[in-house]
């Protein structure tokens, strides 16, 4: 018989996580529940929707072991109406009932065991992450992944030792633009064909979710079950590689340039929000001008206008002009924290690079448009 007391603001976080994993989706109808457990080690909420898994530890105070499950939304949104210090959570005949000084409620259960495993195995340990690099890098790249569920093999950050480097690359990309930080996390991995793997963004997203205040980040990954698991201090968040093969990104990376600026990305931003307001009439595109010391950000459409910001910045080669898809800029834009970027092209049809100077490690390459005129 579960039997526990747990105190409100810890409860309401656990369960806000958790949520995150409930199925939207009522084919089966398990999968709407959360799966309460009382252990030794404290309470545990847990929540899957088959893809993906969340496991948050709640303190508690254990009276009696047990578990049970119970419907995901009206439980939620019951402990988000509440305002007790107090809960008292027990677990009799069917029935999970929550009781304070002046609430008795009860919420019907079913079958725990019904309940799916979030994973046969934790799998080894393959890397730990400070919380702040792992959210700031990881922030840099995620974006640039495939929102297309028909391709797989882009939705997903790609995790890969390089031999010859400390640490591992975190690679994104959906085809039109690409992000890549190498020497992430040095000293993670132990072998180079040990250290391939692709994963889902959401992992990757709920990941950055799991706001704790302490605590380092770890990485396991089961080859048995295809799984992979962090762990984050007092939650676990797992999920299913993506078997597919990751393309040659390698190839697409220019290696010289003609033009090279180096602007502020602050004033980079703002110029490119500006040039939106015209942009977003004319399929998003934003014209990049580069003279002899400045950058112009131009967007016209013939039913709203037109629109060019300049902006300072230092220029070295040739003066040169490219269009790009104008989101995609203020996506990058928005991820990264540095003043300075660094941007580099060889002409309108080739890729553009955008580095940050102090941090060599990283790039984003964006594809250009063709335009006329």
């Amino acid at each position: 018989m579960l039997e526990a007391v747990i105190l409100l603001e810890n409860l309401k976080k656990g369960v806000s996580f958790a949520q995150h994993a409930v199925s939207q989706r009522s084919q089966l109808p398990v999968l709407l529940n959360f799966l309460l457990e009382a252990e030794k080690e404290g309470f545990f909420i847990s929540a899957t929707d088959l893809e993906i898994g969340i496991r948050v530890k709640i303190p508690a105070k254990i009276k009696n072991k047990g578990k049970a499950s119970v419907g995901a939304r009206t439980f939620s949104d019951f402990i988000a109406s509440l305002s007790q210090e107090k809960i008292e959570i027990t677990e009799i005949e069917g029935k999970l009932n929550l009781s304070s000084e002046k609430l008795k409620t009860s919420f019907p259960t079913t079958p725990p065991d019904e309940f799916p495993k979030l994973y046969q195995e934790k799998g080894d340990k393959k890397a730990s992450f400070t919380r702040d690099s792992f959210e700031k890098e990881t922030t840099r790249v995620v974006f640039a992944a495939s929102q297309d569920i028909g391709k797989p093999a882009l939705s997903g950050v790609y995790i890969e030792k390089e031999e010859r480097e400390e640490g591992v690359r975190l690679v994104a990309t959906d085809g039109f633009r690409l992000s890549l930080k190498k020497n992430f996390a040095k000293g993670a991995f132990g072998k180079k064909e040990d250290g391939k793997y692709l994963i889902p963004v959401r992992v990757i997203k709920e990941v950055q979710n799991a706001k704790q205040e302490e605590g380092d980040i770890m990485l396991f990954a089961s080859s048995k079950s295809n799984q992979i698991l962090f762990e984050v201090t007092d939650a676990q968040i797992i999920g299913r590689l993506i078997e597919a093969e990751y393309p040659d990104y390698k190839k697409i990376i220019p290696q010289d340039f003609e033009t090279q600026a180096l602007f502020d990305r602050g004033e980079a931003l703002l110029a490119v929000r500006t040039c939106l307001v015209f942009a977003r009439e004319a399929a998003n595109i934003i014209k990049m001008s580069i003279g002899k010391n400045s950058i112009s950000f131009k967007a016209s459409a013939s039913s709203v206008g037109e629109n060019e910001v300049e902006i300072e910045a230092k220029i070295k080669g040739e003066e040169n002009e490219i269009a790009f898809n104008g989101r995609y800029l203020l996506d990058f834009l928005g991820s990264i924290e540095e003043d300075d970027v660094l941007f580099e092209m060889t002409g309108p049809l080739n890729p553009g690079v955008f580095k940050l100077p102090k941090d060599p490690d990283y790039l984003h390459i964006i594809m250009p448009i063709r335009v006329q005129g």
